[in-house]
Parts: structure tokens; C-alpha cells; sequence
């Protein structure tokens, strides 16, 4: 886990310029490791992510012991349970207590329907889960609500073509997140899957992968911090390497959400090129599609002066943190304010950013809270607590920001 230090965070002292290699993506990373080992471990992958749930999950992956502690890696949790039980294991996975209070009865219960014997160890619903196996009852058909987790859809997908049947998976609802239901069904495709999409079903043939060659694309939640960046600096222009124009993350989104909110994307052979540009005094995102999205842009506009009205966060209060809760509690700090206006519609108000003096930036054990107010010390200094939460998904993020000019400084 995180140490307890605190960083002092100062903005630099001249305008920006930078070229950042990006860390890898971890979300293709985490696909692309479970279907290889669903390949039996013959695929050749390039550009795995270094942050730390891949990390993780490569270490489980290659683990004999009968606990598997996912420590605070909900994707993990979610893949690996799916996993076990297609490959007929005996595990038990657990985590973090924070870990222990995300659900996972949507994916044990899809899992049992078709054939897994799974058990509770503590409350119901939720990890630590003791994965038996799977006896598979010819069951070809679940359904799963589409509004909750993505996740849960993504590892029952992935477990598909080992199934005798295949799988036919209704969706029930509205679906969020589809970006990363389409993002693993396309590196389903790459690995020789059959799938189909059509309406509320999503049907997989039973059929084995192939074991292949991947490289995995740099990663674009971890983008959006410089996209933040380069939207509160005075005089900015950034390039961000390994990024493709036509990704299968749905972060990716970032580039057409910051433009009217000052940002300007131009895609390069390296990557993508941030320069500064007008922008509009309030704005209206969606962030179904994109919730990991929504702390940095909330953040952003508060300190600009947007007025934001935001959408589709309500799979924020059961992420590492309650990241709703967690934001109206540091964007106070600036005098700014996040409000559920009417059910599920939220509105940021902007804030008057403090300048006479350090702000503690509280972290929650949240990688995202770190690295999405990180971008005020353009404003005013900040003292991050706990900032080793970043390994979690960009290990190399207070480094990058030195090299853009940013001083640090370690605190105990």
C-alpha cells in the first residue's frame, strides 16, 4: 500500500513544454493478460502497463497459492473471479477492506447460472469470494444489468469462448461504460473470438483463441491530466506520445470534451500535440461512457469558471473511493461546489481558487483524486497527502510533471 507522505507541489516557473511518454493502458493491458491466459499464455504482448493493477494482475495470474489478493484492483477482482471459475480453480480472492465493500453478486450470480460454485466468505454480495470451479450445466444464456459495471460484462465475455455453448448475454437497461464493452470485445476479435452485438444481446460462439501478438496503446484516462494541464496554464503545449486517433478506449473522448473547454488536439505521427484555445463558460458532458473522466474535468471547469452540469457519474460512488463524496469535499477547499441538482444531474460551481497559501489535497486512496487536482498548483501551491496512490495506474505521474516544469517536494 501507500505510504503516508505528503508532496509539495509548486507550478513551474516558465511556460510549458513537454513530450510525455504516457504509461500504457491498463484497462487493454488487464484484457489482453486474461485472454492470454486463456490462450494458454502463448500470445507474444507488447507495452504491457507498469502500473500496478497489471502488476497485480500478472502476479495472480502466475500464482499457485490458493489466496489471491487483488489488494484495491476492482478490475482484477472481477477478471480473475470470471477466470477461475471458467478454468475450473480452486481460489479464494479478496483485497483491501475498501475492496471488500465493492460488489460483486452481479458477476457471481451470471457466474453461478452458468454453472459456478462460488462462496461468500464474509457479507453477502461482496469479497473475499471462494471460487470452486465451474460444472457447466449446459446453460448457454444470462442476463446482467448494463447500468452498474461494465467490468462484470467484460469478464463474462472474455470466459466465453471457452464455454461449451458459448454465451448468449442479454443486457438488461440502459448500458454504461460501452466504450469498454466494445474495447474488450474488439481485443476478443484480435484473438480470434466470434462475437455479435446486436440490440441487447451480445452472443459468443464457442470457439478457442489463438494465440497472437498485441501491443497495447499509452493510455488516455492518464491524458486527460495533461489535457487539464494545459487548460489552467497560462502558456502550454504539450505533446503526449503513443496515443492513436482511433483508439479502443473510450478516454479517448477527452480530446472532443476539452475543446470547448480550452484545449485543442492535433494527432501527430507520435501521438497528439495539446495547444490552448478559446473557451465557452459553462458546458453539459455525458460521462457514461466515461466516468473515469468526470474528476478531472469536474475539477478543471471549477477552476476555470465553467459552470458544468454532469451526467452519468453515479458509478462514482463505488469506485476506490466514493468519488462523489470525495470531490464536494476538496473542491470546497477552493471555494468551488459539486450539487445533485435533480436525480442523477450534477452541477459544478465554479471556485475562487486560494492563493495565499499550501491546500491539502486529501487522496482517499484514490489514484484519480491525486492526479486530478494535481493540475491547481497552476494556481495556488498544494500539499498532495498520500501521493504514492498514483502507482496505481501511472507510477511515473510526479516525474512527468517535473519534467513539464513542475517542482516537488517530499514532506513526512
Amino acid at each position: 500500500m501507500s505510504s503516508q507522505k505528503t508532496l509539495h507541489l509548486q507550478r513551474p516557473q516558465k511556460p510549458i513544454r513537454a513530450a510525455i511518454q504516457l504509461p500504457a493502458s491498463k484497462s487493454e493491458s488487464n484484457r489482453a493478460l486474461i485472454i492470454n491466459a486463456l490462450a494458454g499464455n502463448r500470445a507474444i504482448l507488447h507495452n504491457i502497463s507498469e502500473a500496478r493493477d497489471t502488476h497485480t494482475m500478472q502476479r495472480l495470474l502466475a500464482s499457485s497459492e490458493q489466496t489471491l489478493d487483488v489488494i484495491d484492483a476492482g478490475t482484477t477482482m472481477r477478471f480473475l473471479t470470471a477466470y477461475v471459475a471458467a478454468t475450473n480453480g480452486n481460489k479464494i480472492l479478496t483485497g483491501t477492506p475498501r475492496m471488500c465493500e465493492r460488489p460483486v453478486a452481479l458477476l457471481v450470480d451470471a457466474l453461478r447460472t452458468l454453472g459456478a460454485d462460488i462462496e461468500y466468505l464474509g457479507q453477502e454480495g461482496f469479497p473475499p469470494v471462494h471460487v470452486k470451479g465451474m460444472t457447466f450445466n449446459g446453460n448457454d444464456r444470462v442476463s446482467v444489468r448494463g447500468d452498474v459495471s461494465s467490468q462484470y460484462i467484460s469478464a463474462l465475455l472474455m470466459i466465453a469462448p471457452l464455454l461449451p455453448n458459448g454465451l448468449q448475454l442479454e443486457l438488461t437497461g440502459p448500458v454504461g461504460s460501452r466504450p469498454y464493452i466494445q474495447m474488450t470485445l474488439e481485443q476478443m476479435h484480435y484473438f480470434g473470438a466470434q462475437t455479435e452485438w446486436r440490440n441487447n444481446i451480445i452472443r459468443v460462439a464457442p470457439k478457442p483463441y489463438e494465440p497472437t501478438t498485441y501491443a497495447v496503446e499509452s493510455d488516455w484516462s492518464g491524458a486527460s491530466y495533461w489535457y487539464s494541464i494545459v487548460a489552467l496554464a497560462d502558456d502550454a503545449e504539450v505533446e503526449l506520445l503513443g496515443l492513436k486517433a482511433q483508439s479502443l478506449q473510450g478516454d479517448s473522448r477527452i480530446v472532443q470534451i476539452m475543446e470547448p473547454l480550452g484545449v485543442h488536439s492535433t494527432f501527430t505521427e507520435r501521438g497528439v500535440l495539446l495547444t490552448k484555445s478559446p473557451r465557452k463558460s459553462e458546458g453539459q458532458v455525458d460521462f457514461t461512457d466515461c466516468p473515469d473522466l468526470a474528476q478531472t474535468v469536474a475539477v478543471c471547469c471549477a477552476v476555470q469558471g465553467i459552470n458544468l452540469t454532469m451526467t452519468g457519474i453515479e458509478s462514482l460512488k463505488i469506485k476506490e473511493t466514493d468519488r462523489v463524496a470525495a470531490l464536494q469535499m476538496e473542491l470546497a477547499k477552493f471555494g468551488g461546489r459539486l450539487k445533485e441538482v435533480r436525480p442523477l444531474v450534477y452541477t459544478v460551481t465554479p471556485a475562487h481558487a486560494r492563493t495565499d497559501g499550501p491546500v491539502s489535497i486529501e487522496t482517499y486512496d484514490d489514484h484519480r483524486m491525486a492526479m486530478a487536482f494535481a493540475p491547481l498548483a497552476l494556481r495556488t501551491d498544494l500539499i498532495i497527502q498520500n501521493p504514492d496512490v498514483v502507482v496505481k495506474s501511472y507510477p511515473r505521474y510526479w516525474e512527468d510533471l517535473q519534467k513539464a516544469g513542475f517542482r516537488t517536494g517530499d514532506e513526512q
